[in-house]
């Protein structure tokens, strides 16, 4: 059963966010670090996932205290994130959750912080400038809005993997974009954004937008989290391209796909995980 208006059933990615959680640890850590001013003493971490970005909140809010405020559609998940964020969170720091759906209904209930934070949230909204909008109405005078969204989609292979023709991944890739589009198109309600993030960040009624983009970058050869992640990426891959690629495509990332057989991805010493994630701040005035 699906929990949002996207049709996707977050609830059963629990599993997946958490294994992103852990690859992409340091980096979240090094951004909450960047975003949280010494005078913000609340944040509220819309679409918080399976937690981690929450748990980095709440962790380097440990000496000056405040309160992490956790918003989520699915309840399942929802619940994770507020267990694994309070298991970590220092005596001064409270933790908080509310079931809502930024796409749906009043958001009042949340209250209001000095930095609010979505991450890839938006943009699964039916019109992301009127998301844009309630989440800044979730900003207090002076606070900040961070959006991480956009950059450059996750890359794992070299450009010739031995299986199939060169360049399986870029096809791929751009049978995902297709995909990811006519889910776009189908969803009720469906508005396109035709400006880029900090131009939507504007035209919500945020100032002085700054832009900057941060890697999350695990070269060759790779194990643990970052293997997990180069399969997960193979599989989600696979799901969009069928019907979308040649056979032989298919064939070649169902081959790497196969533990028992002499490509698989997880036996190989060259793939790699290279993500650029890109965070959008503005600041309410």
């Amino acid at each position: 059963m699906a929990h949002s208006h996207d049709g996707i059933d977050w609830d059963a990615k629990i599993a997946r966010l958490r294994e992103g959680d852990e690859l992409a640890g340091p980096e979240t850590a090094d951004l909450v670090r960047d975003l949280l001013r010494p005078q913000d003493r609340t944040v509220i971490d819309v679409g918080s996932g399976a937690g981690g970005a929450a748990t980095a909140f709440a962790d380097a809010m440990w000496d000056t205290g405040g309160t992490v405020i956790l918003v989520d559609s699915a309840p399942e998940l929802l619940a994770e994130a507020a267990r694994n964020t309070a298991a970590t969170a220092g005596p001064d720091v409270r933790v908080l959750s509310v079931q809502a759906d930024v796409a749906r209904g009043d958001l009042s209930a949340v209250g209001q912080a000095d930095l609010v934070f979505a991450s890839f949230v938006v943009h699964h909204l039916p019109d992301q400038l009127a998301g844009l909008r309630r989440l800044v109405k979730l900003v207090r005078p002076g606070g900040r809005l961070a959006l991480v969204e956009s950059g450059l989609e996750p890359r794992v292979l070299p450009w010739d993997v031995g299986v199939g023709e060169p360049g399986l991944e870029a096809r791929l890739a751009a049978a995902r974009a297709e995909w990811f589009r006519e889910m776009r198109e189908q969803m009720p309600g469906s508005t396109r954004l035709k400006v880029g993030w900090a131009q939507a960040m504007a035209d919500a009624g945020l100032d002085d937008v700054l832009t900057w983009t941060q890697l999350v970058d695990r070269p060759a050869p790779v194990s643990g989290a970052a293997m997990t992640a180069v399969l997960r990426r193979l599989e989600w891959l696979r799901r969009g391209a069928e019907g979308r690629v040649a056979q032989a495509d298919l064939d070649a990332v169902d081959a790497l796909l196969d533990p028992d057989g002499p490509h698989y991805a997880g036996n190989r010493d060259d793939v790699h995980y290279l993500l650029a994630q890109t965070i959008h701040v503005g600041t309410l005035r």
